[in-house]
C-alpha cells in the first residue's frame, strides 16, 4: 500500500510523519488488500476566524473507488486521530456493502419512478455570485457510471455532491443531497429543451432535474 503524506502551510516533521503512519495504516489495516493508495493531506488555516486550524485530508483508492475524509481541530494530532476514526468507518461501511452486492447479486434492488416537476429556473430570483478568486483546483478520471453507482461515491467522498459521466447518455450528470432529504440528479437539457435520460427517468429515491431547475 503506498502512503503519500503532503501539507500545506506546515512542515512535516519526522513525528508527524510517524503519527501519521503508526494511525492511517491501523485504520486501514484490514483492508490493505483492497487498498491500491493512501493520500494524506495536512494544512494549517491561516484565517483567523476559522476556529478549527489544524485540517487533516485522507483520501483512499480502493478497488476503483475512492473514500474521502477531512477533519479539522484545533492540534493535527487530534485532527489526524479524528479522520483515521472517520477513514475506517467509511472503509468498513463500503466493505460491508461490497459483501451486501456479492449476497444479493441475483436480486434487483433498483427501482425507476417518473421524475418530479421542475422549476423553468435553476437560482429563482437570486441573483448568481462567484467567489472572489478560485483557492484550489482539482482533476480526477471520469469513468462512465450509472447512477446508482454514482450514490454510492457520493456517500463516500464526504461531499455533498458528485459530478459522473452518466453510463446511459454520455452526458455530466451531478447528483446532489437534497436539502430536504434524498438525493437528486442534474440533468443537461439538448437543444430542444428534452433531456436525453432515457424515459426521462432516473434511480429509486431520486429526483431527475434539468440544468434550468430549482435544486433543493
Amino acid at each position: 500500500m503506498k502512503l503519500v503524506i503532503q501539507g500545506k502551510n506546515i512542515e512535516i516533521t519526522d513525528s508527524i510523519r510517524e503519527y501519521v503512519h503508526q494511525k492511517i495504516e491501523k485504520a486501514v489495516s484490514h483492508y490493505q488488500n483492497i487498498t491500491s493508495e493512501v493520500d494524506v493531506h495536512l494544512s494549517v488555516e491561516r484565517n483567523p476566524r476559522i476556529t478549527s486550524k489544524e485540517i487533516a485530508e485522507v483520501t483512499i483508492y480502493v478497488n476503483g473507488a475512492v473514500i474521502r475524509a477531512q477533519e479539522g481541530s484545533e492540534t493535527l494530532y487530534a485532527s489526524i486521530d479524528l479522520v483515521a476514526d472517520k477513514i475506517a468507518r467509511q472503509l468498513r461501511k463500503y466493505k460491508e456493502r461490497r459483501l451486501d452486492q456479492v449476497t444479493h447479486a441475483q436480486i434487483k434492488t433498483s427501482e425507476v419512478v417518473a421524475p418530479e416537476p421542475v422549476e423553468s429556473t435553476l437560482i429563482g430570483d437570486r441573483t448568481p455570485e462567484l467567489p472572489g478568486e478560485v483557492v484550489r483546483t482539482k482533476y480526477f478520471a471520469m469513468p462512465a457510471m450509472t447512477i446508482e453507482d454514482a450514490l454510492e461515491q457520493l456517500q463516500l467522498v464526504d461531499h455533498d455532491f458528485y459530478m459522473l459521466c452518466n453510463a446511459e447518455t454520455g452526458e455530466i450528470n451531478v447528483i446532489y443531497e437534497r436539502n430536504h432529504g434524498g438525493y437528486g440528479v442534474i440533468q443537461p437539457r439538448n437543444a430542444n429543451g428534452h433531456t436525453n435520460h432515457k424515459n426521462g427517468k432516473t434511480a429509486h429515491g431520486m429526483s431527475a432535474v434539468s440544468e434550468n431547475s430549482n435544486i433543493a
